[in-house]
């Protein structure tokens, strides 16, 4: 389920929902028909239909589904391969590609790229890792139901592991250590996850690998897996991820500098333990860093 929001402004005022999701979302008449069904339309927490009139000051939350597989539209966009074979595709997922289509991506994800990958057979989109659209590294997809299953309900038991390394502004204090700190949403209807005692546990391992002119090079180790964890996390212990518009500063021109570099699992039918690695892109090294 991907979600969108919008703070109803003054232009809108006086405005049935329709008009705004037409008109702001440029949503398709079929896209709103699929929004209408259970909670897909939400206005100040409330469900509504599209024919409702919203003020200034309203919050419109769109609970959108995501698209079937079988909707999926193959486009030839070029895979990086890190490993694959019968039953697991692990590819290097590059920035500004989301990974399933979702409002305005619609055909630029890795989702369409695995559907052209594997055109020439019946496919079912299985992506048992995420990553955000900026975020760079190792993705895990499934080729098949069984293989989705188990490596699903390992996904879920601990039983995979990933690493990641941030780019921060600043240097962690201490160099290494865990951050123990809940997250919950900030508010109602928006994706800005804070830390809060009200929140779902999460706990984020650390480790400074490298530092540089104040900035420095973090490894990390999530051990929940909560919606925007890790840039929550570093920017609650004032070393934000350089890039990151949502928690740190918004630079013009730079993505969210967040890799995930390895994800370690044991194979759903051989049993062997396995750790797929991507390398670092060539905008984390500190020579690459544009902001004063």
């Amino acid at each position: 389920m991907d979600n969108f929001s919008i703070r109803i402004p003054g232009k809108y005022s006086g405005k049935e929902i329709k008009f705004i999701l037409k008109n702001h979302f440029r949503l398709s008449d079929r896209m709103i028909t699929r929004l209408k069904k259970g909670d897909g339309i939400m206005l100040n927490g409330n469900r509504e239909f599209v024919t409702k009139t919203v003020t200034k000051g309203d919050m419109l939350v769109l609970n959108l589904p995501s698209r079937a597989s079988e909707n999926i539209v193959p486009k030839n966009i070029p895979l990086c391969i890190l490993y694959e074979d019968t039953h697991i595709l692990a590819v290097n997922k590059p920035s500004g590609m989301p990974t399933h289509p979702s409002l305005r991506h619609y055909e630029d994800t890795l989702a369409n790229a695995c559907a052209y990958y594997f055109r020439s057979i019946p496919f079912t989109f299985r992506a048992i890792t995420r990553l955000d659209r900026d975020t760079t590294g190792v993705v895990i997809i499934a080729k098949n139901a069984p293989a989705a299953q188990r490596l699903s309900l390992a996904m879920q038991t601990g039983g995979i592991r990933k690493e990641y390394i941030a780019l921060c502004c600043g240097v962690p204090e201490p160099e290494s250590g865990s951050i123990d700190a809940p997250i919950k949403r900030e508010n109602i209807g928006i994706m800005k996850r804070c830390v809060s005692p009200e929140g779902r546990p999460a706990v984020t391992e650390y480790e400074t690998a490298e530092q540089k002119d104040g900035y420095s090079l973090v490894r990390l180790i999530p051990h929940t897996g909560r919606t925007h964890q890790l840039r929550v996390h570093l920017a609650h212990i004032g070393v934000p991820i350089y890039g990151d518009f949502l928690y740190g500063t918004e630079i013009p021109g730079e993505r969210t500098r967040l890799h995930c570099r390895s994800v370690s699992f044991m194979h759903p039918f051989t049993g062997k333990n396995m750790t797929v690695s991507a390398p670092l892109p060539d905008d984390m090294h500190f020579e690459n860093i544009k902001a004063d």
